[in-house]
């Protein structure tokens, strides 16, 4: 398969989601909705630190200001859509599949590596995000929540190539496709080590 950035099929995943995802997501309704409420929260506090930490990257602040709001908008939709259908926010649980990410991300060496790493650590979660929202958006039985989350899927496609744009302006494209060819071998081996779970986005 093949894993360049500009892959569009499944955005260069190796390994696609269990089938039975979306048929324990739609039991699990109030929950999923909460763990996407908070996905996005997080989505969009994790690119103000990403601002902050980068302040002098001038087009990585221009790229990502509106990322901010969008993201925050989405969390309000998604509170919304807990309210309407008589649901509540539950708790912010912990993100496995993020943590596992984080454990593969470079802590050590330059500062340039490091900064790679955090790009396209964010486009691998929106890539994901992307994956996992085409699915609810073909397999939910409510036609509403399929449009729902068509919508957010080409949101998160949206993202995911930002990123990876992000990612070759300030690098070589060359290095850039070696290392993300290296974070799409990784996130397949969590994928393949995650318990299936219908309450999680991830």
């Amino acid at each position: 398969m093949e894993t360049t950035p500009g892959q569009k099929n499944i955005l260069g995943l190796q390994l696609p989601t269990d089938p039975r995802w979306v048929d324990l997501a739609a039991i699990s309704l109030e929950d999923i909705l909460t763990d996407h409420a908070w996905c996005e929260q997080k989505a969009a506090t994790s690119c103000i630190s990403l601002i902050s930490r980068y302040s002098a990257k001038q087009q990585l602040v221009q790229d990502l200001s509106p990322i901010v709001t969008e993201e925050w908008g989405h969390f309000r939709l998604v509170l919304a859509e807990l309210e309407k259908r008589g649901l509540k926010l539950g708790r912010q649980r912990k993100d496995q599949y993020v943590n596992k990410l984080m454990e593969f991300e470079r802590k050590s060496g330059n500062e340039d590596e490091r900064f790679l790493d955090k790009l396209l650590i964010f486009a691998l979660i929106e890539a994901r995000s992307c994956e996992r929202f085409k699915r609810l958006s073909e397999g939910l039985e409510d036609p509403y929540l399929r449009q729902f989350y068509r919508r957010f899927m080409e949101s998160e496609a949206g993202h995911y190539h930002l990123f990876i744009e992000l990612a070759e302006t300030y690098f070589d494209k060359d290095i850039v496709r070696q290392r993300w060819t290296e974070w799409l071998d990784y996130e397949a081996t969590v994928m393949t080590d995650l318990e299936v779970r219908g309450d999680r986005i991830h």
